[in-house]
C-alpha cells in the first residue's frame, strides 16, 4: 500500500516553483545530451505534454536564441488498448499529426507522466509513421514506476515511487488553471 490510509486523499507533491525549475533542469539536460540545438525537434504527447513541450521550447529559445520546433501528437490509434470494450467512441485521426520534420532529427517526446510506458510506446509508433528520426528520447515530468514494457526516459522531473492504488495528477494552467503535482488515492 502506498502512503495513504484512507481513500479519496490527496497530497500535494509539487507547486508552481517545484514545475519550474524541474522544466528549466530538463531544459539544459536536452541541450547538453544534444550538443546544443541543431536538428531539435520538441513533440509533446496530447494532451498536457503539449503544454510542457512549449515551455520546454521557451525556455531554449530564452537560454539560446533558437526557435526550436514543436509539434504536438495525439496517440489515441497507435494505443493498444484501443480495441478495448470501454472505449466509448472511434479514436478521431488527426490530419496535423506531428506538424513538424521529424526526418533525420533527434527528436524529444514530453509528456507529463510515464507509468506502464505504453503511452510512449504508442507515441514511437506514431513517429514512426510519419518519418524517420535520427534519434528519440523521452523527457517527462513525473516518473512514477510499474513500467509494463522495457521503456525509460531519459530526462526526469522527478521520481515518485506509487502504488497500484495511487494516481499522480499534472496540473497545467493551461487547462486546470494552476501548475501542480498531487498524488491523490483511488477509491478500492
Amino acid at each position: 500500500m502506498g502512503i495513504f490510509r484512507e481513500e479519496n486523499m490527496t497530497k500535494k507533491i509539487w507547486d508552481e516553483l517545484a514545475i519550474k525549475r524541474a522544466l528549466t533542469r530538463i531544459t539544459y539536460e536536452i541541450i547538453e545530451r544534444n550538443k546544443g540545438t541543431e536538428d531539435l525537434v520538441l513533440v509533446g504527447i496530447k494532451t498536457r505534454g503539449i503544454y510542457l513541450a512549449q515551455r520546454i521550447h521557451d525556455r531554449i529559445q530564452k537560454l539560446e536564441g533558437v526557435d526550436v520546433p514543436v509539434g504536438q501528437l495525439d496517440i489515441t490509434l497507435y494505443r493498444d488498448d484501443r480495441h478495448d470494450a470501454s472505449l466509448k467512441q472511434d479514436p478521431v485521426v488527426n490530419s496535423d499529426q506531428v506538424g513538424v520534420q521529424i526526418n533525420d532529427k533527434h527528436v524529444v517526446l514530453i509528456d507529463d507522466v510515464i507509468y506502464t510506458g505504453r503511452t510512449i510506446r504508442a507515441a514511437m509508433d506514431a513517429l514512426m509513421a510519419k518519418g524517420r528520426p535520427s534519434s528519440i528520447a523521452v523527457a517527462v515530468l513525473v516518473d512514477r514506476g510499474h513500467r509494463e514494457l522495457p521503456i525509460r526516459a531519459d530526462f526526469v522531473g522527478k521520481n515518485i515511487p506509487t502504488s497500484e492504488d495511487e494516481q499522480v495528477a499534472v496540473h497545467v494552467k493551461e487547462i486546470d488553471q494552476n501548475d501542480e503535482v498531487v498524488l491523490k488515492a483511488l477509491p478500492k
